[in-house]
């Protein structure tokens, strides 16, 4: 029985092959010599301090349904710089999250902030297409991609000068993610066989990962309190959304957070 991370991925592979057939690789890669400067995502979130925030933008999820229908991401992401976010995320899977490449770009005009494409990468494509559309970084889950694809999309992104962001959840996956040599690695507290989500996760996996990689929390940060627990554990940085969404003012939603 195929899991909803199976689901996504071959649906990706599907959409994958659409693209193509509208725009060839070739005249995509031919298009990233108009690409913006890349921004340094890494070193947004390097560095001593307490623990930074990459904040993110997303219309909807799987478990939550519509988040913020009909937001102006620019008005969104400039509430989260004057916040003292360190850096952005921007969901482009349309078909779970409401979300395309034009978000990724309009993201990025709006404030001086490093973006991070967050999407199911399978694909080169995707990769070339993320720097052509302004991304400084991509995520990539080890969940979805054998070690070969793995260690080739993370040169792809290494060789456009670009931030990889290998995220992991199983904890058997942490080997593949360091013999990589990811310096940026991402913890999903959200099991993506079940979508549930634990914050003890991250706290568990830390003393793994080593001090030398700058470690990032996702999913299931929600309050001040949680980010204190992260911050006494020495995680790096953290990426937040829905909570910051489903607020109101989700510019003041991120002050709070950060205790600002």
């Amino acid at each position: 029985m195929s899991t909803i991370l199976d689901q996504i991925v071959f649906r990706k592979q599907q959409e994958i092959v659409r693209a193509r057939q509208r725009v060839p690789l070739e005249t995509l890669e031919r298009q990233l010599a108009n690409a913006s400067p890349v921004r340094d995502f890494f070193s947004a979130l390097s560095g001593s301090g307490p623990t930074r925030l990459i904040a993110e933008f997303k219309r909807k999820s799987p478990s939550a349904g519509e988040i913020c229908p009909g937001a102006s991401i620019a008005e969104v992401v400039r509430g989260y710089a004057m916040a003292g976010a360190a850096a952005l995320s921007v969901l482009t899977d349309q078909a779970d999250f409401g979300g395309d490449l034009d978000d990724l770009r309009a993201a990025r005009a709006a404030v001086a902030l490093p973006v991070l494409r967050k999407e199911f990468v399978v694909d080169r494509y995707q990769v070339v297409e993320a720097r052509v559309h302004g991304a400084d970084a991509v995520l990539l889950i080890a969940e979805c991609l054998n070690d070969c694809l793995l260690r080739s999309l993370y040169r792809d992104i290494l060789d456009l000068g670009m931030t990889p962001l290998v995220e992991l959840h199983s904890a058997e996956n942490l080997p593949r993610v360091l013999d990589l040599g990811a310096t940026l690695i991402g913890i999903n507290n959200r099991n993506l066989q079940t979508m549930t989500t634990n914050l003890e996760h991250v706290l568990c996996l830390r003393e793994y990962v080593p001090k030398s990689c700058v470690l990032v929390a996702e999913s299931g940060i929600r309050s001040r309190a949680d980010v204190m627990r992260l911050e006494a554990a020495g995680i790096d940085a953290m990426l937040v959304g829905e909570a910051l969404l489903k607020s109101p003012d989700p510019g003041a939603a991120a002050a709070a957070l950060l205790g600002r």
